[in-house]
Order: C-alpha cells, then structure tokens, then sequence
C-alpha cells in the first residue's frame, strides 16, 4: 500500500485509517479519543495529517512489539479496563517522585574516559587486595621476540636493569605468551653480569634450560662474568666451578672470548694459581693469547697484597717477551698493583727480577699459519712443550726462598769487571732505607734510573733491593713519575685522567712529582675531574696539611667543578683541631650540604684518636641536629671510644684526659636512643621486579633458593 491510499483512508468522513491506528497503538488511541476509548474526530476539517507523521510513528515501533500488541488489543474485551490504561493510573500516581531516585546518581551512562579510568584503576586495587587478579592476555598486536630483544637490550645500556627484566617476564611472558629465544635469555643474562646479580642469571639460566633452549658461547661467557662481578665471592666461585665442571663433561668447547671470563673469575674470585690453570687450558686449546689474556692476569696478581707487584713484574715481562703490545689499562692495572700490593721478600725479588733474563720459548703455539697453529695443538709432543714452558714460568712465579738463595743469578765478576766494592758484598740487606742498592749517584728526584718494566737485566749499578714499603718505593722501581709516562710513550700510548689519578695516589707525598701532576694534566690536554682533586686533597690531608687541601678548592672553582660530600670527606681527614672540624661543618651548612655519615665518621675517629671527648660531644649533638642516620661503623668507633683502657684505673693515678670519658658514657647513652638507624641495602635490591599483586616480590631469603624457590 502506498502513501497515496493511505492519505485517502485518512481523508474519508468516517477515517478507516484512524480505527486501524487504535488497533495497532492504543497510546495514540488514548492520545486522539481521550481515557475511554477512540473518539472519532466530529469535525470534518481535522483531516489533515502528514504522511510524514504517519510514517514516522510507525517507524518507532518496535517490528516485535508490534504484532504483541496488535493481537493482545484485537483478542482483549473491550468491556473489561485495559491493562495499559491500569498501568496510566499508576504512572499518574506516582508522577513527580522519580527524582528522588536519580538525584542521588552519582554517575551516569554518559561519563568521561578520566572517569572510566579512575573506576577501573579502584576495580583493580581492590582485586590486588583481594590476591585475586590474574594475568590476563595483552590484546592488541603481538610483538615479536626479537623486538623483546632490543628493548631489553636498550633498557640495560641506559642501566635500567629491573625494568628489562620486567619487561620480559610480566610483558613478554605472562601477557603475551610468547615462546622466548636463545638470545632473549643471553641479554638479560649479561645484564646480570654487569650488575652481578648471581641468583637471577642462574635462575635465567636454569629456566633457558627447561623450555630446551641451547645456551652459545655469549651466555656462557655472560654467566663466568657475572660470577666475577658478584660481591659474594665464595658463593660466586662455587658456582662457576660447577658450571665449568658440567661444560667439561659435556667436552663443550669455549672460545677465546669465554676463556678471558672464565679468566676474570678466577682473578676476582679465587687466586693466581686457578688464573694460571686456566692460561694453561688456553694454551693447550690451541688459542693464541693476546694482551687482554695478560691483562687478566695482572688483576690475578693484585690479589695478593703481599706479593702482588712481583708478580706483576713478571707478568709483565712475560708479555713484552711474547712481543705484545702493552694497552693503557695494562699500565693502569700496574700502577694498582704499586698501589696495592708489596714486593715480598727482597731476596727472592732480587734473584728474579734482578738476574739476566734467560731466553724461554714462546707461549704461543708456532706462527705458521692457521692450520700450522691446528697442527701443532693436535701433536702431543708440540702441546707437551706448550705445557712445560707454562709450568716453568709458574715455578718462577711461585719462587722459594731458600730456592732463589740456592743459585745465585750471576757472579759479581761476569757483571761489572772491577766493581769489586766493599758495599756491594750481599745481595739483600734488610736494614736498607732505599728502594735499590746502588754506587751509582743521587739519582734525580723524579725517580731513579733503572727501571723493572724494561725486559731485560737490570743496570749493572743495581745489585739489590732493600726495604721496599711505600707505594712511591714500588713507583721508583719503574722509573718514577718521568721513567712510567716516557715507558708509555715508548708504546705510544697518552694517559688517561684514571693513569693521572692513579699516578697522584703513588707519588712520594709533598715531592716535586706531586705538584708537577697539574702541569703533566694540561701538557697531554687531559680533562681533570673530581676524583683526582679529592685524590690529591686526600693524600694532604692525610699529611696533616690541612691549608693545602684547602688551597685546591679554588682551583677547582677555576675549572667548574663542583665539590661534592667525598671533598668535604676528604678535608675532614685533617681537622685535628676541634675548632677545625666544627668550621667544617659550619661550612657545610652555610653551603646548603648536609653531612652524612662518612663525614661524622672521619671526625669521630679524628676525635677518638686524640682522646678529646669534648670534641667528641659536638660532633654528635651536630648528628643529632641534622638527624644523620648512624651505621654499624659509626657504633663500633663509638663502643670503642666509650671503654675504660685495660691499664687505667683511677685509684692509682690522675689522667685528665680519661676522667672525662664517665660524661662521654652518660651523654652517649641518651643519644644512642635518639638517633635513628641506617639500614644497609641489599646489593640486589634495586633490580628486583615488583609485579602486580606482589606475587614475585624478590627477598633476601628468595635470593638464597634454588630456581624453583620463587
């Protein structure tokens, strides 16, 4: 039926349209005749609706409303009330108390994204309270895991370790169930290395190994590092020789690469023996050592502070004897050693390092090419040599004494034909002051002319050592400060601002070498930093040359260096005097610093060593001012100065300077309540994970499980 017909129908004198529309919409019904029924329009010029109208109240029914309530009205009596006309009355009743209830809404169906958030984020903090949320799978496209690896891989070199590791195992893992690679364990596992986070890169590790992925030579060399980087060095040790042990059962076979890592561990974690070990596997495997294998060993040597810097010595020797080429951080790891360790006893010194030198055979395997080199590690006879050679250099290295007093290096008359002399009779005298024994005259003050680095016998004037017990002592056996910069200018290498700083830590305090250290900084164009300033103003202090310490500060004004807490750490060294001490930190707090512990520290053990409480009282009632936390040190200096000495007594004798440690005890007491604590963190504290809900909250004691503990 067409728009036509219809208007016709509604166009009659009597509309047929009308009576259909009460059928089908008793509302409209209601609406044209009134409460109790259709009411025919009793003008004849009502008819004039729109088809338009007609159309459009059709199409607000619902299509399956439509036929429901056509066939309830058709069906209905029409004697009997409607049931919409009951629910009219009700609605009428009722009109005008709806807002009642919606006025109290505090949210609608329309609410902004902020809104929505903010329900969502309440929803879920409840859910965590409740330990009920789970993970639920990320929607959205999946990344690859191979995107995973760069995204980790950039997160640890911006030193963001934590938030690498929870990118793998809550985003990658849990969210998107993604099946990991090889390569996504490997750099989170040499994450681990650098930070020496041991327990989480055997946990990766052991979990690599359970989804059957084959770990390569990077996870491997990944694991012995983080093994030397781990601040527990036992644990650390056992652990890498168990891993070493299943890689020998498996005859896997390690590259030059993971050997210097296993090298490393055995230099951090064990001793130069184990290091020693280790270089002989690296002969026999057939590699061929290059400087950074002897760089290894040289962090071996520093181990052992007694004896340490002779076996740098001839480490060193040994490498210049292979004609390797010495890199700056070889000279630095010497300049450590000078620093760190002692020459042990001057006999055995001075047999080894003092004789000719007797020519060995190389270390290397025979330069030939590579499949001369493959040739010679499958001979037997060739390695058996390899082998010898090793193990002669290490009975040099650990050296008796009664075995160098046996065979002396060289008779006087073979040295130096007519130096018979009566002051060159032995060889090693324990009551000499000097560095060396020499006829030779004052040598200049920069150092002395021989010189240990160079291979070689030393100069005929030498004959040898005495006490050797300073750090400059050890610097004069290279030749000084000049003799150390023109042996690396030899091999054309420049130092570094951490060459300088090690150099101004071993130089003879207050000498010209010492001053001269600015100007050798400006000559090879070297940016000074903090740490050499403190370096020097440490070692001032230390002298008691409290004034030139204080001289550097405008010097470090002058180049735009800011001091920090260390410098003020440093001038605290050498404020003797209470009014010195109490200036400092006067200082301090016009600079806007706070003092921390270290400084209190170094200023109680000033005061301690004095034996002046007073002093003592007002470095603490300042800690209590700035509420400084106190640490396990700062209790044991302070135990230490609140204990009578074993010899005082007070009934036998007057001593002023003890009869006011009774105020000390009392005022010691009462601040001891007072004072908070500080907690030392954990190592591994700053890279655990905290995912949602607190289910994988790492602990100290989680530290210590196995991988299947968490």
């Amino acid at each position: 039926m067409d728009f036509v017909r219809l208007a016709r129908l509604f166009s009659s004198p009597r509309p047929v349209g009308l009576s259909i529309l009460c059928h089908l919409d008793p509302l409209r019904a209601q609406w044209a005749g009134g409460r109790e029924g259709p009411v025919w329009p009793r003008a004849a010029g009502w008819i004039q609706p729109a088809p338009a109208a007609f159309s459009s109240s059709l199409s607000q029914l619902p299509l399956g409303s439509q036929g429901q309530k056509n066939t309830g009205s058709l069906s209905s009596d029409p004697g009997q009330p409607s049931p919409t006309a009951t629910q009219e009355e009700g609605e009428e009743e009722n009109f005008g108390m709806l807002s009642d209830k919606y006025s109290s809404r505090r949210m609608f169906h329309k609410s902004t994204a902020q809104l929505y958030n903010l329900r969502l984020k309440e929803q879920n903090t409840e859910e965590d309270e409740e330990g009920e949320l789970e993970p639920k799978p990320r929607r959205g496209p999946r990344n690859t895991p191979y995107w995973y690896f760069f995204q980790c891989k950039r997160l640890i070199r911006e030193g963001k370790l934590a938030e690498a590791l929870d990118l793998f195992e809550r985003q990658m893992l849990q969210e998107e169930c993604l099946q990991p690679l090889e390569c996504n364990y490997t750099v989170l596992i040499g994450g681990c290395g650098r930070a020496g986070y041991l327990k989480k890169a055997f946990r990766l590790y052991n979990d690599m190994k359970k989804r059957d992925l084959e770990p390569s030579d990077a996870t491997y060399t990944a694991l012995f590092n983080v093994c030397a980087e781990s601040p527990w060095k036992d644990s650390a040790l056992q652990s890498a020789l168990k891993l070493r042990q299943q890689l020998q059962a498996r005859n896997f076979q390690l590259n030059l690469k993971t050997y210097h890592a296993l090298l490393k561990m055995a230099a951090l974690c064990a001793d130069l023996r184990m290091c020693l070990d280790v270089f002989k596997e690296i002969i026999q495997k057939g590699h061929v050592v290059t400087e950074e294998t002897f760089s290894y060993l040289l962090m071996g040597c520093i181990q052992d502070k007694k004896i340490g810097f002779r076996y740098a010595l001839q480490v060193w020797r040994q490498m210049l004897s292979l004609g390797l080429q010495p890199s700056r951080h070889s000279y630095n790891l010497l300049l450590g050693a000078a620093r760190d360790c002692g020459l042990g006893d001057p006999a055995v010194a001075s047999a080894v390092l003092l004789r000719p030198r007797e020519e060995t055979a190389l270390l290397q395997p025979p330069a030939g090419g590579r499949k001369t080199r493959r040739r010679a590690q499958v001979g037997a006879d060739c390695s058996l040599s390899v082998k010898l050679h090793v193990e002669a250099l290490e009975r040099q290295l650990f050296l008796e004494p009664s075995q160098a007093l046996e065979g002396p290096p060289e008779p006087q008359e073979a040295r130096a034909p007519g130096q018979a002399q009566s002051g060159m009779e032995t060889k090693a005298e324990p009551d000499h002051t000097g560095a060396l024994t020499s006829v030779a005259p004052e040598p200049p003050p920069w150092g002395l002319e021989a010189n240990l680095l160079t291979p070689g016998a030393a100069p005929l004037a030498v004959v040898s050592f005495g006490t050797v017990s300073t750090p400059a002592d050890r610097l004069a056996l290279m030749g000084g400060l000049e003799g150390f910069l023109g042996k690396m200018a030899e091999h054309g290498l420049r130092p570094d601002i951490k060459t300088l700083t090690l150099l101004a830590e071993v130089v003879e305090p207050g000498s010209p070498a010492e001053s001269s250290l600015l100007s050798i900084l400006d000559m090879h164009g070297v940016e000074a930093d903090l740490t050499f300033f403190n370096t020097l103003m440490r070692k001032k202090s230390k002298r008691g040359d409290l004034e030139g310490a204080k001289a550097l500060l405008p010097v470090l004004a002058k180049r735009g260096i800011v001091p920090n807490l260390q410098t003020f750490c440093n001038l605290a060294i050498g404020c003797h005097r209470p009014e010195d001490g109490l200036q400092l930190l006067s200082d301090m707090r016009e600079s806007q610093m706070t003092p921390n512990t270290h400084i209190y520290s170094t200023l109680i053990n000033v005061a301690i060593k004095k034996l002046d409480y007073a002093y003592l009282i007002n470095i603490l009632k300042d800690m209590r001012r700035n509420r400084v936390p106190v640490n396990e040190v700062v209790i044991r200096q302070l135990e230490f100065a609140a204990q009578y000495p074993p010899s005082f007594d007070r009934y036998k004798g007057k001593n002023t300077y003890l009869e006011k440690i009774d105020g000390f005890r009392a005022y010691y007491k009462q601040w001891l309540k007072e004072m908070p604590a500080e907690e030392t963190p954990h190592p591994w504290q700053k890279f655990q994970t905290k995912p949602k809900g607190d289910q994988d909250t790492i602990t100290e004691a989680d530290m210590d499980k196995g991988p299947g503990g968490r």
